[in-house]
């Protein structure tokens, strides 16, 4: 319920920024700065997480990877080897989208296709060849299901996020705006629907408690019910999908801040765009310098961005229903290539996420967040949200650069109307 706010929003303003423009136009700058806020926070936590992984996932592979000198942070131990090749991996996905939408779209593209054939593999042969048996009880018996399902919720949150970046590459990408809508809906239907699928399958195939157990979730469940080929399928989806998520969130990042630096709310270099790519080079720098910044710590560290950064993306999903509710009301008929005919179905997601980032803040539950690191590092990104917003206090906002022509005029010509 929470994409139809964006899939609305999008058709409306088709600008690099995505949710930085829907919260300028709902809200002036200080909506603008909580979006590119909130969304960063999420973006930049699983961007972390992915330099870890990318070379966690290959060390499966070769072991040997793991070995060797290093260091250990929260208490797990990250080789310098290990970091070497997940450096590595992120100076790939960097100079794919310093490159361009289009070859990051060709690339994502190919590997989609990958991902929806070898996911319905290992569906099929997961409901077809194993048993219901082995999926209930659903949860143990000394776990209770609401709190349960949110602790899973908060951390998937921020590997579930990305579909946002539909509205955020739409201006680059010159999609048409009749489709972003359904574009944005569909992205997290179907990621949404793939992906239980492939857990739920996984559940069927072996038994989901000793799958817990396993270091590898998937992959070595197959493995252990008497199928190693279908390991190795589970394995590649856990590769591409990676490496899609990546490429997305990395693009995704740096339009945020190109936006909000067209807009003069960040310095106006990191507006720079590339002569021939037409990518923002300084902001995709940045983005790659915060990245390394974070993935040194090793996964350890990196489990507490991820429920920061599920709490964080619950704040921007529910701030984007609060968003088309203001500009509904702003702009009572203006309309895009998607419209929501009730408010009620959005609204209600955006309730729901905000329920979520609120019971994930109060101490002392189930769904916490973890005392004291995840409110610390909450805390520092909070300070660096300030900064920014004082930052911008001595700057104004260039409009109709943030903005655009056609957004400019579709908005005059509606006040226009109203007027009328």
């Amino acid at each position: 319920m929470a994409s139809l706010s964006f899939a609305e929003l999008a058709t409306l303003f088709v600008r690099s920024g995505g949710e930085v423009v829907f919260g300028y136009v709902a809200f002036g700058k200080r909506g603008a700065l909580f979006a590119a806020w909130t969304l960063m926070g999420g973006y930049l936590s699983a961007l972390g997480f992915y330099v870890t992984a990318s070379s966690i996932l290959i060390a499966q592979l070769f072991p040997a990877i793991g070995n060797g000198p290093g260091y250990t942070f929260a208490g797990v131990r990250v080789s310098y080897f290990e970091l070497g090749l997940g450096i590595l991996i992120t100076l790939i996905i960097f100079s794919i989208t310093y490159r361009g939408a289009k070859l990051t779209g060709n690339i994502q593209s190919v590997m989609m296709v990958g991902l929806v054939i070898l996911g319905l593999v290992l569906m099929v042969v997961g409901f077809t060849r194993g048993s219901s048996h082995n999926f209930w009880p659903a949860f143990a018996t000394h776990q209770q299901p609401a709190p349960a399902i949110i602790r899973f919720v908060l951390p998937a949150m921020t590997f579930l996020t990305g579909w946002e970046s539909v509205a955020t590459m739409a201006e680059e990408a010159r999609m048409p705006a009749r489709k972003i809508g359904l574009i944005v809906i569909a992205s997290i239907v179907v990621a949404a629907t793939y992906y239980i699928g492939v857990l739920l399958s996984s559940a069927w195939i072996w038994p989901w408690q000793q799958t817990a157990k396993f270091s590898m979730g998937t992959i070595d469940a197959f493995k252990a019910a008497g199928y190693p080929i279908l390991g190795t399928v589970a394995f590649t989806i856990a590769v591409l999908g990676l490496l899609t998520s990546f490429l997305n969130l990395f693009s995704a990042s740096s339009r945020l801040l190109f936006s909000l630096a067209r807009g003069h709310m960040l310095p106006k270099p990191l507006a720079k765009l590339h002569p021939k790519y037409g990518t923002p080079t300084n902001a995709l720098w940045l983005v790659l310098v915060l990245v390394l910044g974070i993935g040194w710590l090793g996964k350890g560290a990196l489990v507490y961005f991820l429920d920061m950064g599920g709490f964080l993306i619950a704040l921007a999903w529910a701030f984007s229903a609060l968003c088309l509710i203001q500009t509904r009301r702003l702009y009572p008929t203006l309309t895009g290539g998607f419209r929501n005919k009730t408010l009620l179905w959005p609204t209600l997601g955006g309730i729901a996420a905000l329920a979520i980032a609120i019971i994930t803040l109060v101490p002392g539950t189930a769904v916490s967040l973890v005392w004291p690191y995840e409110y610390l590092i909450l805390g520092l990104w909070a300070l660096l949200g300030l900064a920014g917003y004082v930052w911008s206090r001595h700057h104004v906002v260039t409009a109709d650069e943030l903005l655009g022509t056609k957004i400019m005029a579709d908005l005059q010509a509606n006040e226009r109307q109203t007027a009328d």
